[in-house]
């Protein structure tokens, strides 16, 4: 039985889509540093699978980051078994609303802003931008309790415009209406949470895992899981670090 294990030293993390890929990596590395984590998932099996591998603080809970019954049940335990949260982890993404294992190119195809589905956009959206601000407004109450809240959001170097900008930039021809721009919407949300809470002292970032193997994309990224998840957790665990800022493997993104 769950109890009150979260001790006034132990920090309290929540990750969502942890069940998998970068997010059940910073789940473990969080682990590994002392925290007390919570593992969201949209499956609870494969959540409670995930959360069996980090030990006896890591606890699967139920959540679909566009449902807001989930969201709103994950609070109330949370708040229940813990009572505060000092780190929430916006990691939940998809990169299309198509049949899983599509090729990196059929994605990217299927973003093109001439012919781009409408519901395909509005999927992909809700996930990645809508669930974000549905998860952080949900879990304000919480990281109030908090001397140190921090809020990661998992971006992508895809979602700068100063590259897209860019004719000699790799972004530039991966650009699309689907998944590209739902993270450069990601990073205003993320700016925009970060100007409200500065003055909280809740701090508010985004960073990308770089070009990491995950199920996001089909496994065709170049770097591993390890590598991927080393640059949000270093953001996730600097209690003392700067607010609105946006980085990667490689150190500051270009908005």
């Amino acid at each position: 039985m769950e109890h009150q294990s979260a001790s006034a030293q132990q920090p309290v993390a929540l990750v969502t889509g942890a069940n998998q890929g970068v997010g059940l990596q910073i789940a473990k590395e969080l682990a590994a540093h002392g925290y007390t984590v919570y593992l969201g998932a949209r499956n609870m099996d494969r959540g409670l699978a995930a959360a069996a591998q980090l030990g006896d603080h890591a606890h699967a809970i139920e959540l679909d980051v566009t449902q807001k019954t989930t969201i709103d049940a994950a609070m109330a335990r949370i708040e229940a078994t813990a009572g505060r949260l000092d780190l929430l982890v916006n990691n939940a993404g998809i990169s299309h609303a198509g049949k899983p294992g599509r090729a990196l190119e059929e994605i990217m195809e299927a973003g093109r802003a001439v012919t781009a589905d409408l519901d395909e956009v509005r999927t992909v959206w809700e996930t990645n931008v809508f669930g974000v601000i549905a998860v952080t407004q949900a879990a304000l109450p919480l990281l109030r309790k908090s001397k140190a809240a921090r809020i990661v959001n998992v971006s992508s170097g895809l979602g700068s415009l100063t590259w897209v900008a860019d004719p000699d930039c790799w972004a530039r021809d991966h650009f699309g209406v689907v998944y590209a721009a739902s993270k450069t919407a990601l990073n205003a949300v993320t700016m925009a949470f970060a100007l409200e809470l500065e003055k909280e002292n809740i701090k508010v970032n985004a960073t990308s895992p770089g070009y990491t193997a995950t199920a996001l994309n089909n496994f065709q990224g170049t770097d591993s899981i390890e590598v991927g998840s080393r640059e949000p957790v270093r953001v996730a665990l600097e209690t003392d670090g700067p607010t609105a800022g946006f980085t990667g493997p490689d150190g500051i993104l270009p908005w």
